[in-house]
């Protein structure tokens, strides 16, 4: 079992930062590939990024791309979520998920690939 606790959220004006955190309990952080979702307002739970237990292979939504960076720090079983340049658009709540079942990483932009979740954080950009 994996609880997921998700900070950082907040209010900020365009072209601000946040940075997110996902704080994972347990011993087994390392086995776990990490994800970070969002869910606007009457639309569906989209992929932000994520990041395999390695530590060696990320990816992002386009809409993200060039302004986000996700990263995990192993030896605080925390991951994160670096959001720059940030846009109304991405106003949303945030959240984080930890899995191991997925066989291939282009798996890892579904939901599915994820068997945990945290409680999710919310983010909005004022214009």
């Amino acid at each position: 079992q994996v609880q997921l606790i998700e900070s950082g959220g907040g209010l900020v004006q365009a072209g601000g930062s946040l940075r997110l955190s996902c704080a994972a309990s347990g011993r087994t952080f390392t086995s776990y590939n990490m994800g970070w979702f969002r869910q606007a307002p009457g639309k569906d739970r989209e992929f932000v990024a994520t990041i395999h237990r390695s530590g060696g292979y990320t990816n992002y939504a386009d809409s993200v791309k060039g302004r986000f960076t996700v990263s995990r720090e192993n030896a605080k079983n925390t991951a994160y979520l670096q959001m720059n340049s940030l846009k109304p658009e991405d106003t949303a709540v945030y959240y984080c998920a930890a899995g191991q079942s997925a066989t291939f990483v282009n798996a890892l932009v579904n939901t599915n690939a994820y068997d945990y979740w945290g409680q999710g954080t919310q983010v909005t950009v004022s214009s």
